[in-house]
Parts: structure tokens; sequence; C-alpha cells
């Protein structure tokens, strides 16, 4: 079984699994001595995000709980999945809430707007689900996992960990870290590329088609990386559509204490 990926605890920066990490939150001395400090008004949900399919990809937030669900799609776009401006979706027990919702009930129950504050629709245990894009759909997975009262939070929604960004390998050398994604090979066992091996791979293309047109007048030939390549990036999105990383978070979470 391969390893599971670790991630930093924002308060304390002691490194767990994601399990691991949703277990030490309740229980950080560090946490518990910031939160009594800073008694407030608000309340909050902690929130575990993580990719339906690849849960190596993970996120614990604590968010406001009369922040909207509007409020959450657009942190998730900014740090994870936003591209060309795809539509989205929550799933909450059964009932859609849309990015742009359609009043058209043909296929059910018509999907309600995402301007819903989270205290009127989540509670703790639940499990949601989200989508983004649907055509090449990315799917999330979200647990309620807490609530708190009297919380003094200036923004949102707050990151209380993430997962590193997980160790892939060149495909073709297999010793350098990955940088980049072949998006037609996403699936396969041979999608990523280092730098070195892809302009190696750039220059063989070129080298023969050089051969392949030898002779002929008025032919120009340029050296060039694939423009369909897209770059590795910490995200469950990673190689989907044209999507190249956030702009907003950095791969790398860095804690408050290290």
């Amino acid at each position: 079984m391969a390893a599971q990926t670790r991630g930093f605890c924002k308060y304390c920066g002691k490194e767990y699994t994601k399990a691991g990490m949703a277990k030490h939150l309740t229980a950080c001395k560090e946490r518990k001595s910031i939160l009594a400090a800073a008694k407030g008004k608000d309340g909050c949900y902690e929130l575990m995000v993580y990719g339906k399919y690849n849960s190596d990809y993970w996120l614990i937030v604590q968010i406001k709980d009369t922040a909207t669900l509007k409020d959450l799609d657009k942190f998730i776009r900014d740090i994870w999945v936003e591209c060309c401006g795809h539509l989205s979706a929550f799933d909450i027990s059964g009932q859609l809430y849309e990015s742009m919702p359609s009043a058209d009930s043909f296929w059910g129950e018509p999907p309600k707007s995402m301007v819903c504050k989270l205290k009127n629709v989540l509670s703790v245990g639940m499990l949601l689900g989200y989508e983004y894009d649907y055509g090449s759909t990315t799917e999330l997975s979200i647990k309620v996992l807490d609530h708190m009262d009297n919380v003094s939070q200036k923004d949102k929604v707050v990151i209380l960990s993430r997962n590193n960004p997980p160790d892939i390998v060149c495909s073709v050398c297999g010793k350098n870290p990955a940088e980049w994604v072949d998006p037609t090979h996403i699936y396969d066992e041979n999608a990523f590329w280092c730098e070195a091996c892809m302009e190696a791979g750039a220059r063989k293309d070129l080298e023969e088609d050089m051969a392949a047109h030898e002779g002929d007048e008025f032919v120009e030939f340029e050296f060039e990386i694939p423009e369909y390549f897209l770059p590795v990036c910490n995200s469950p999105r990673m190689g989907v559509c044209g999507y190249e990383g956030s702009n907003r978070y950095p791969d790398q979470f860095v804690p408050d204490k290290k």
C-alpha cells in the first residue's frame, strides 16, 4: 500500500496523515490555547475536504457558519479547481445547490442557489458531495467534522491543514521530480515528465521533423515544448482541462509554527 500523504498542523507544525490530523486538531494544545485567548461571537464549522477518488489530496478548514455555500465554492475554486469558469454544485442529502441554478425541474427536484448560509444546511457528521465542471468533472467529498461557538475569526475560511504535495517522479527517467503532466495520458503510468526529459523529447521530435523535410525549402522548424502539457500541482484537478494550479494559494501549506 502506498504511503498516505501527510500535512502540517497550522498551530503546532506537527505532521500527520489526513485521519491523524483530524484527530490531532481536537487535542492540539496550541490550538486550544489560541481559541481560548481569542473568544468571539463567531460560530464555525470544521470541514474535511478531499478528492472523492483520490484522497491523497485533502484539506481541513475552519469556516464561519454564517458563510454561504457560495463562499465555500469560491474557496474550493481558488485553491483547487478553477480553470475555465465551469459550473459547480454541492449535493447535500440529495438536494443540489448549484452555482447557476436552473428552474427546470424535468429531472426531479430543481437545484437551489448556493447563496445559502452553512448553518442552515450543515450539521456535524454530515457527508456532502461537490462537483466542478460537468464535462471533465472533478468530484470532492466534504465531511463536517465539528462545530464551535464563541470563536473569533477574521477570515471566512481558515486552512487548518493541507496535504503536502505528493512525491511524483518522472515517468520517463524514473528519477527526477515530475514538473509537467501530459493530460492525454493522465490515467496512464506515463503521464509525468521532468523538465530534462520533456526537453529531450521535444528535441527528438524536432530532429525527426527536420529529417522528414530535409531538402524542402521555406520550411521553418522551431524547438518547443507541447503547449498542451500542464504543470504538476497539488490538486485533485491536476492534468484536467486547462488547470494550471492556484494563483492564490501555494502548493505547500506553511504552518504558523514551524
